[in-house]
């Protein structure tokens, strides 16, 4: 088939954010009698999955302390919810497990939750939530914990599974997907996007939609965007010259146990555990400190990825914006893959955890993983049109859960604005309307 010279939607990235909202733009075109999938290319300049969603945990969860966050998610867990199997998803719900000083956040999500009519249990104090931990499992043992919120939706799904599975979705619809074909550059004319220019040749458009994870700056860029913008602060005054991305090593890994290693106590699949607490960390292996300070861990078992898997805190890449190197990403960097200490930290934590994981850290895959993420000011996401034309999913690290995001793009693509949408708008920057933050230690919570 010919390389094309035109499309009237082009979508950038084959990942989450770009796969999903090209399935759901041909189903509301085609809905709304104003077109087809026919009228959808995906450019990706390696495969389907090779970023970001190609390397996620695939944890789907709810548990943000902000409500425009809850909303969005609860959304998106709908959306895994309608065609599981397509989705490769696992319902088998999260766990948000926390100290004292989380309480008061954890509390409200649960008060908030149940407002919206997303289903969750909430425990509070030690030896209530120590109880309910050990119902499910007879050798928790985490010290320091003073709240438990179970959420009965939400689970996992295997990222690339998952990922496959929409791209034939979307295939199913007409939308083409070319694979090997990289963004040079965005030609504007008359302030407006008219064509999008690759290393095959350039490709003529009336609707760009750019969903690139890590990327998002190389797109940030080819419109002429700030590097830094202002912000009002929540003291009405403004702030200049906060910069627009920050860059954030992901910490995730696996252990290589049976995933049947974690099962609960009836003997089913566990929910998706995420423990803060503020409890000194203590090595698995010679009783060291690691941590005097909160530390957090998320994991769960995972056959795709073949035992258990998850990840702790990210950390902040010091360099500046412009020089870090997003490519090679993943497991193919050499700068923003775990070592030896991630290894140590998050099997010790498992162990704080759990009386099952003591001495397990042999078993851990020394394998490359991880790889980082570009995170807005406020480490919240950003939606908005740029150039009359152009759509930013810039999903600051929230991505994987948000499959839902890319249907409300569509149905904004074509219907107009979204109440779900609006609070991440760009202009909250100047406008003074910051999302709460949260006394998580993750960015993103």
């Amino acid at each position: 088939m010919a390389f094309p010279s035109h499309s009237k939607f082009i979508v950038i990235g084959a990942g989450i954010h770009g796969l999903s909202t090209a399935y759901h733009l041909a189903l509301e075109l085609k809905a709304k009698g104003k077109g087809s999938g026919d009228d959808i290319l995906v450019i990706d300049k390696t495969s389907i999955a090779a970023g970001a969603s190609g390397i996620a945990c695939g944890v789907v969860r709810n548990n943000y302390f902000q409500p425009a966050m809850r909303e969005l998610m609860a959304h998106s867990v709908a959306v895994w919810e309608s065609d599981p199997e397509a989705y490769s998803y696992h319902p088998v719900g999260y766990m948000q497990i926390s100290h004292e000083g989380m309480r008061a956040d954890i509390a409200t999500i649960h008060e908030q939750q149940n407002a919206i009519g997303y289903p969750s249990t909430f425990f509070e104090g030690g030896d209530e939530s120590t109880t309910y931990m050990k119902t499910l499992f007879p050798d928790w043992q985490a010290q320091g914990i003073t709240s438990v919120l179970h959420e009965k939706k939400g689970g996992y799904a295997n990222n690339t599974k998952a990922m496959y599975g929409l791209a034939g979705k979307a295939e199913a619809e007409g939308v083409r997907i070319l694979t090997g074909v990289a963004v040079r550059g965005l030609r504007i004319e008359g302030g407006s996007v008219t064509a999008v220019e690759t290393d095959r040749g350039d490709i003529k458009t009336d609707y760009v939609v750019a969903g690139v994870g890590p990327w998002v700056r190389s797109i940030w860029e080819m419109l002429d965007l700030p590097g830094t913008i202002a912000i009002k602060g929540g003291d009405g005054q403004m702030h200049n010259d906060i910069p627009m991305w920050t860059y954030w090593s992901l910490q995730e890994g696996t252990l290589g146990v049976d995933p049947d290693f974690q099962k609960t106590a009836d003997g089913k699949m566990p929910p998706v555990i995420h423990v803060d607490t503020d409890a000194a960390l203590l090595s698995d292996v010679d009783g060291a400190v690691i941590s005097e300070e909160p530390w957090g861990i998320y994991y769960k078992p995972d056959f795709h990825f073949g035992g258990v898997q998850g990840g702790a805190m990210p950390y902040v890449v010091e360099t500046a914006p412009d020089a870090v190197a997003v490519d090679p990403y993943g497991v193919d960097s050499p700068d923003f893959v775990v070592g030896d200490d991630f290894a140590l930290m998050w099997c010790s934590a498992l162990a704080h955890c759990q009386k099952r994981f003591e001495g397990q850290i042999v078993k851990y895959k020394k394998e490359p993983s991880g790889g980082i993420g570009c995170f807005t000011p406020d480490s919240f996401p950003v939606f908005d049109v740029f150039c009359e034309n152009c759509y930013i999913i810039a999903d600051s690290n929230h991505g994987f859960k948000m499959l839902g995001v890319g249907k409300l793009a569509a149905e904004e693509i074509v219907n107009g604005p979204s109440a779900l949408m609006e609070p991440f708008r760009f202009s909250r920057y100047a406008e003074g309307k910051q999302h709460p933050v949260s006394n998580s230690p993750f960015p993103w919570s």
